[in-house]
């Protein structure tokens, strides 16, 4: 089997410290298993490790999002990189063609498709482990996960199981005969409809009928879903998608692939699943009720505080409320409203103004439009040893002046050593990188088409 490991978001749930470039996935506030803070790229690269899994794994991901891919999911992991977002099925479609074109993988291999986001425990992984053999045995085009619903939710999807059920418990697996090899088939159920986020009256009825939270993994084999893209006449490589990607409407693969199958089915997982989209439900799983400089007073329970900012929050006499302070912004909000902000923020994109790389951070300090396009100020700060990649952009050139450290950079293959005092100057189209030997604290300014995240032609990582 492999697995592919869906990534991105748009930034918006737990604003103001997720932004277009460091969604919610990137955040550093759960409870690791070493007792550090992990993000949920961390926890689930974590507990694919430990399961088996992860050296199966590829990531796909928005282009302007694989540095801080790179960071969270480490260095062995493939990154297959979208030119824009256009929604699940694209990103799988590619990361398919991938598998096909590029690995070689076999057309008979289960492919499992999970999003970064799940919040499960490692007994999540072991259903996961079943999903290949139970689409064998069951004869299905895909395969689900789904979990008993603890409550009437309208936050989640559903998934209905077939009237004619095999056997077994409503709203539990059931139980299927064995395979014509006389082994134990794994349990499974059909799935005969989906409703995508009902109200509780409707999600009560459903409860009743023994549907199923969609917990959003999908299996299928890898052979399955390129015959149904040479159906379709739609692209088979990565080369291909590319050239196409830009004419492409926004779909969802449940919507092309997953409701449109005849034949699904699902296993169930019973243990706890959690959808961590919103400020109140994330905040449940924080440890600690303040991160960052400041004070939440006995006066404000179940209130949580997270601050990047450099100056102190107090929060008094305020209870059930999220206050979140970074460089994009500050929201103070009751935790049952905190998911407003998303449509508050509307769908205008904005400019990160703090982001995570490979090899560091970067602050924003000012942006100002002229005449002959924008200017970028920048905080820089890169780790030792680490390097930007050997790049170049077509529409902007960048200035450098080192604060404190020492390091080197690469300019059209010459390479020249830099300290404290030193500018670096990158003009526009040339080919460059920086590479720290010590910390290294730099001031960037960005000149011209500085907000097209795109305009990077990535040459080498290891200069």
């Amino acid at each position: 089997m492999r697995i592919v490991l869906l990534s991105g978001g748009s930034g918006k749930r737990l604003w103001p410290l997720s932004n277009e470039i460091r969604s919610k996935l990137f955040l550093k506030l759960l409870p690791g298993a070493d007792g550090q803070p992990e993000s949920m790229m961390q926890r689930v690269c974590r507990q694919l490790a430990a399961a088996g899994l992860l050296e199966r794994a590829v990531i796909v991901t928005h282009c302007s999002q694989t540095e801080i891919t790179r960071r969270h999911a480490g260095a062995d992991i493939p990154i297959i990189e979208e030119p824009l977002k256009r929604g699940t099925y694209a990103a799988i479609a590619l990361a398919c063609s991938f598998l096909s074109a590029e690995l070689h993988v076999a057309p008979d291999e289960t492919i499992l498709v999970l999003p970064v986001d799940l919040f499960v425990e490692p007994s999540f992984f072991r259903v996961l482990q079943r999903l290949p053999e139970a689409l064998r045995q069951a004869g299905a085009d895909i395969g689900l996960i789904g979990t008993p619903p603890s409550h009437p939710s309208s936050q989640y999807g559903y998934m209905v199981p077939k009237r004619k059920a095999t056997s077994g418990r409503r709203g539990r697996a059931a139980t299927v005969p064995s395979g014509a090899d006389g082994a134990a088939a794994p349990d499974w159920i059909g799935i005969e409809r989906f409703t995508e986020k009902p109200d509780p009256p409707a999600a009560a009825k459903l409860m009743k009928q023994g549907a199923l939270w969609n917990c959003g993994a999908f299996a299928f084999r890898l052979g399955h879903m390129m015959e149904s893209l040479q159906r379709e006449g739609q692209p088979t490589t990565p080369a291909e998608w590319a050239d196409k990607y830009a004419g492409l409407p926004e779909a969802s693969f449940d919507e092309q692939v997953v409701e449109r199958s005849a034949r699904r089915i699902a296993l169930v997982y019973e243990g706890p699943w959690h959808d961590l989209g919103s400020w109140e439900t994330f905040a449940r799983h924080m440890e600690e009720r303040r991160v960052g400089p400041g004070h939440v007073g006995e006066d404000s329970p179940n209130t949580h505080l997270v601050n990047e900012l450099d100056r102190p929050v107090y929060v008094v006499g305020v209870p059930d409320a999220i206050v979140a302070a970074s460089p994009d912004g500050i929201l103070v909000a009751s935790k049952s409203d905190s998911n407003l902000v998303k449509s508050l923020l509307g769908e205008e994109a904005r400019m990160p103004m703090y982001e995570e790389k490979r090899w560091g951070f970067c602050r924003t300090l000012d942006y100002v439009e002229t005449e002959q396009g924008g200017v970028l100020t920048r905080r820089i700060e890169l780790q030792p040893g680490g390097r930007t990649s050997y790049h170049s952009h077509a529409g902007k050139e960048e200035v450098w002046t080192v604060l404190f450290g020492n390091g080197s950079f690469i300019l059209e293959d010459k390479i020249y050593t830099v300290g404290p005092g030193d500018v670096m100057r990158f003009p526009t189209g040339a080919r460059h990188g920086v590479k720290a030997d010590t910390a290294l604290l730099c001031v960037q300014v960005e000149i011209g088409q500085v907000r097209d995240e795109t305009d990077i032609l990535r040459l080498s990582t290891s200069w």
